[in-house]
């Protein structure tokens, strides 16, 4: 009997991200039997859907505490629940830098500090661009990039944060990257713990702009992560595996595992994103990514 595969998509992504169009048929090809099924879809019985692989998400955010309460529900999920858990709130930037990788330096505004919007304002840079995102957030999902010298811009950069701190949602503020801007973000995508492929994406955030849901990144470059990139990845995935085995108390591979960085101009990089939930894979960008996606869902089914 071939093994069941269910991908968990949302209502507002029902049929996975564009890029994953032919995935199932790859499935199948791999003597699977494989399906597509809404999260919260409460039609679905999870006990018969076999392996199920979160996938298109995308409504995660703001509806956190029900989404991780459905996938602690279901018998076989990947990635691991409690991954999905800790991964689902930025703050795990904070505990990345404690386990020694570079990420992107934050200042972080919480709505229990009931900040004005004198204080909030005091915590901008005086000079470079910087960007407001969410703590909780999918996607490009109310992130905006601010000039710092423009007085309006900041005055928007304040509405937004005062925003999302009145809705009780923490706020992370970062200084842009200009290096984002002439060489992209690097994204390394992980299936089973080894580097599938790696893409370069175009500056996504443009000064005074605060996305809207239906926005989504764009690919510059699609190419094998060359020999610095997976000795960064490398790197990136013994920290993850060592945090896991702390929270666990046993090591847990992960199905995928996409890692945004830029280049610190100094020989290493900076962490922008761990993304372990419904990461974006970006499986068109290259001939292998799918079947590479396929083989390693085929293989975990299996087990």
């Amino acid at each position: 009997m071939k093994p069941r595969v269910t991908l968990a998509t949302s209502a507002d992504m029902p049929n996975l991200y564009s890029d994953e169009e032919g995935l199932l048929d790859y499935l199948a090809d791999r003597d699977t039997d494989p399906r597509i099924a809404r999260w919260d879809d409460p039609d679905v019985n999870w006990d018969e859907a076999g392996l199920v692989v979160v996938r298109s998400v995308s409504d995660y955010a703001l509806r956190r505490s029900e989404f991780l309460q459905w996938a602690k529900s279901v018998p076989r999920i990947l990635n691991h629940p409690d991954i999905l858990d800790w991964n689902s709130d930025k703050h795990y930037l904070q505990v990345l830098e404690k386990y020694g990788l570079p990420v992107i330096p934050t200042t972080w505004l919480e709505p229990e500090a009931k900040l004005s919007k004198h204080r909030v304002h005091s915590r901008f840079p005086a000079l470079q661009d910087f960007v407001v995102k969410p703590a909780v957030s999918s996607g490009l999902r109310d992130i905006g990039r601010y000039r710092a010298i423009d007085s309006t811009d900041r005055r928007n950069a304040i509405g937004h944060v005062m925003s999302l701190l009145d809705a009780g949602r923490s706020v992370m503020l970062q200084r842009y990257r200009e290096e984002i801007d002439t060489h992209g973000e690097i994204s390394l995508i992980f299936f089973n713990g080894l580097v599938s492929h790696a893409v370069e994406k175009k500056a996504m955030l443009h000064p005074s702009q605060v996305n809207d849901e239906g926005m989504h990144e764009t690919l510059t470059t699609a190419r094998d992560a060359t020999a610095e990139e997976w000795r960064w990845g490398e790197q990136i995935r013994s920290v993850l595996h060592a945090l896991v085995k702390d929270r666990l108390g046993r090591d847990e591979q992960f199905l995928f595992n996409r890692v945004d960085v830029v280049p610190d101009g100094k020989g290493s990089f900076l962490v922008m994103e761990a993304s372990l939930v419904d990461a974006q894979l970006y499986l068109d960008s290259s001939e292998e990514a799918i079947r590479n996606f396929a083989d390693a869902i085929s293989v975990r089914a299996h087990w």
